[in-house]
């Protein structure tokens, strides 16, 4: 037997059915190295041990990043936090990217959608995927001493999980997990028991859930004091409106971040962020949108971090509403949009074409054997017909005023004029457009026409589930489809490769027919840094400067 048959051989005798059903795809060339990887560390195989089996099997590895040099401070420019900074609570980009420098997940995603273990060392799930054990890491302290167990574990999602509060990662744990399911077996063991089977747990308690950092179990507010954590770097100030500043934790238990200190100066828009990096003021940006991403692309001081997204705008439809009822009349306006002239006119070719559905192509399980719909203004005026509306019908879009939305408002306005669709275009502030977020309360919700921002995440259940499903609470839609509800059910359930990608593709197919919502494109997303900075990871979740040097 060759070598590197042995080598898998005599590790697959220390497997379950399920991990070694990953070796088989691998094997059988369905999958490549990455998936392979992405796969294996869901299941919480190591990464060191899933690349020893690619490499046995003759894919090579990825060259190894080049460390920068420790010292000196990194200034970053971020949006103004959106109201007083609470993990439990928040939902905005300027209050995470300040978290995530001070406190840990249980894991994070890697630009290749792979997790990498933080405060977890690692994780299994049981047969059915409805139990997923995580062994914690030891010797870990919070910044203010207490020891690192599992009593902050349970505490953390139960305070996450439990429907009487207001945490923000209920559109993540609703149906999934409830307050009591996250149980100690010993200081340094959490079983989460899950409402449902679900085959990618691990992603719902990493960084792609940004409301999960780790806090103590004595946690009861007030964060901005503190920023109470176990990660790289320690409070210096915070000042509510203007800026924030952090040095090196000494006492962290991993590898000590590079830069001394970081300093977060907040920017009520974009415009005086890019302007702030262009004089030299800050050294990185948050993602910028890609409306103006024009004025830095070309600047030989800056380079641009382009990283594929399963971000999306969701053009919905409301089922319940006419003309809306009637699907011909929601297909025949999703034949009349030119994605193309999304893609390269209003993204300038950055982004990636959608098919009406939240399968992105970056996602490793996307059919793309599924014909991708294109404009055929023909097919969608004989749609109009047969649903008796050759004349048209009126209807008010409504929509926020961010980023590239509005120019996507504009254009799907003239691309449905060509089918007698006229459409008036009603663009609000995002306070006003998403309201209380609840329906009744909600123009975002509550509007027959709409378009509505999708942040990315490394995995599609919350796509599949909050928007889509009968009982969703982000279902602006009000898409009712039992079939469909069964089909995500048993897409969350699998734990294996093959299993996914068949329920994958029947959702696709199935939304396609249907098309309570457009998806017509996923952007990239773009971090702007200066050419003197280095080490800022390519990743969709946000900021993490532990690794960053500046020259």
């Amino acid at each position: 037997m060759p070598k590197h048959f042995r080598t898998i051989d005599a590790a697959r005798k220390t497997l379950s059915a399920i991990e070694n059903s990953a070796i088989d795809e691998l094997l059988a060339g369905r999958i490549g190295r990455r998936e392979f990887l992405r796969h294996g560390s869901v299941l919480g195989l190591s990464l060191p041990f899933l690349g020893g089996i690619a490499s046995a099997v003759g894919l090579g590895a990825s060259q190894a990043r080049a460390e920068g040099k420790p010292g000196g401070t990194v200034r970053a420019g971020i949006a103004v936090p959106g109201g007083a900074i609470d993990p439990v609570t928040f939902y905005d980009s300027g209050s995470y990217q300040l978290v995530f420098q001070t406190a840990e997940f249980l894991c994070v995603t890697q630009p290749d959608l792979t997790l990498k273990p933080v405060l977890a060392e690692s994780w299994s799930p049981n047969a059915d995927g409805s139990v997923w054990t995580f062994k914690l890491r030891k010797g870990v302290k919070f910044h203010n001493g207490e020891a690192f167990k599992a009593d902050d574990v349970v505490a953390t999602f139960d305070r996450l999980a439990d429907p009487s509060g207001t945490s923000n990662a209920l559109s993540v744990f609703k149906g999934l997990l409830s307050k009591g399911g996250t149980r100690k077996v010993d200081d340094h063991t959490v079983e989460f028991h899950l409402d449902a089977p679900n085959g990618s747990f691990p992603y719902s308690v990493s960084i792609d859930n940004y409301n999960a950092v780790i806090l103590p179990a004595s946690y009861k507010g007030d964060y901005e004091k503190t920023f109470e954590g176990t990660g790289p770097f320690r409070l210096e100030s915070y000042t509510p409106k203007v800026g924030a500043s952090f040095v090196r934790n000494p006492d962290y238990w991993g590898e000590k971040a590079l830069p001394d200190r970081l300093e977060f100066k907040f920017y009520g828009d974009v415009q005086p962020r890019i302007l702030a990096l262009q004089a030299g003021e800050v050294d990185v940006l948050d993602a910028i949108p890609l409306d103006v991403s024009q004025v830095v692309l070309g600047n030989p001081d800056i380079t641009v971090l382009r990283v594929a997204s399963t971000a999306h705008r969701q053009l919905h439809m409301r089922c319940d509403m006419a003309p809306f009822t009637d699907k011909r009349v929601r297909q025949a306006l999703a034949l009349c949009i030119d994605r193309s002239q999304l893609v390269d006119g209003l993204c300038r070719g950055m982004a990636a074409t959608g098919n009406d559905s939240p399968f992105a192509p970056a996602f490793p399980v996307t059919d793309k054997t599924v014909a991708q719909r294109t404009r055929d203004i023909a097919k969608a005026k004989q749609l109009m017909e047969a649903a008796g509306l050759a004349n048209g019908f009126d209807m008010t879009l409504t929509t926020l005023r961010y980023s590239d939305i509005p120019g996507y408002a504009q254009l799907f306005q003239n691309f449905a004029k060509e089918i007698g669709a006229r459409i008036s275009l009603n663009i609000e502030d995002q306070d006003k457009y998403y309201g209380k977020a609840v329906f009744g309360q909600s123009d975002w919700l509550d509007s027959p026409l709409g378009i509505t921002d999708y942040a990315h995440r490394s995995v599609p259940n919350v796509f599949l589930k909050s928007p889509l499903v009968s009982d969703g609470p982000w279902n602006a839609a009000h898409f009712k489809n039992t079939t469909y509800d069964g089909m995500v059910t048993g897409y969350l359930r699998a734990l294996d490769l093959d299993s996914q990608r068949k329920a994958a593709s029947d959702i696709q197919k199935l939304l396609l027919d249907e098309t309570p919502v457009i998806f017509s494109y996923f952007p990239d997303l773009l971090v702007p840094v200066r050419k003197n900075v280095s080490g800022v990871p390519p990743i969709a979740a946000g900021l993490l400067l532990d690794r960053v040097s500046v020259s």
